[in-house]
């Protein structure tokens, strides 16, 4: 890591933010979590794209792309890697829920890229079914916002170290997405992946890969996947911006042999 800062407020080096910011109070903003390489966010496109719409769901001021940018330069000024965490928070404001005129926040991070066994890309990993289910609500569906409380209680849930990841249901028992992924499986020649109009994240690795899969044969969908769907699949795969894609091998009492689609799917993600 070089001396570059780790941690920018509205672009100046800064590690604190105040008591009184509504993104502290009330998890109200947005973040995006991208991987940095020699210094560039890959697929910055698609991740200011989805930075800007969360943004406009929310109706916060989304500053330009280039002022982002200016924030992972200065960050990633010794043009190594690591991961740039951008958050956008509605800023601060006297107690209560009223939205006022206060400038938003913008906070941008450097932090070391995660190191995953080897064995999770090459032999897939076991994954928990865990009990704590997502609730509705239409308006958040889809943005990746600050509020996150229910994936921290259910990646409460396990501490055994062969388990990688986690399985979240809805309200209804419908699969949704990982507790930091989002969730594919191939039945046949058919890509699914669980509709989030209700409830979940929409993530960037998540849309790639539909736009990628018709180039290995494969058409996609998007609907509601029971939980018996997924068992019934070929393949399950799991994915976000970091890792890539992971094929699941061991998942509620099922076992799926080791394929080659999730290595397939990471080949094109690096093209």
């Amino acid at each position: 890591m070089s001396s570059s800062p780790l941690t920018l407020i509205n672009g100046q080096p800064s590690n604190a933010i105040s008591v009184m910011d509504r993104g502290f109070a009330y998890g109200d903003g947005v973040f995006r979590t991208i991987k940095v390489l020699n210094g560039v966010p890959l697929n910055w496109d698609r991740h200011f794209a989805k930075l800007l719409d969360d943004c406009g769901r929310l109706k916060l001021d989304c500053p330009d792309a280039n002022v982002w940018q200016q924030d992972i330069a200065q960050l990633f000024a010794d043009a190594g890697d690591g991961v740039a965490k951008l958050m956008l928070t509605r800023g601060i404001a006297e107690r209560g829920y009223a939205v006022g005129l206060s400038p938003v926040t913008r906070v941008s991070l450097r932090s070391n890229l995660p190191i995953y066994p080897a064995g999770h890309a090459e032999q897939g990993i076991q994954v928990h079914l865990c009990q704590t289910r997502l609730a509705h609500q239409p308006l958040l569906a889809g943005i990746k916002h600050l509020n996150r409380l229910e994936n921290v209680l259910a990646r409460m849930e396990w501490q055994d170290a062969d388990i990688s990841e986690g399985v979240m249901l809805d309200q209804q028992g419908l699969v949704i997405e990982g507790v930091m992924s989002n969730i594919l499986l191939r039945s046949g020649k058919i890509l699914s992946t669980p509709d989030l109009q209700q409830c979940g994240v929409a993530g960037v690795t998540r849309q790639q890969i539909l736009s990628l899969a018709p180039r290995l044969g494969l058409q996609t969908r998007v609907a509601d996947i029971a939980l018996d769907e997924l068992m019934q699949a070929d393949e399950v795969l799991m994915c976000n911006s970091l890792y890539g894609v992971w094929q699941v091998v061991n998942f509620n009492g099922r076992r799926w042999v080791s394929q080659d689609l999730a290595a397939k799917l990471r080949q094109l993600l690096q093209g």
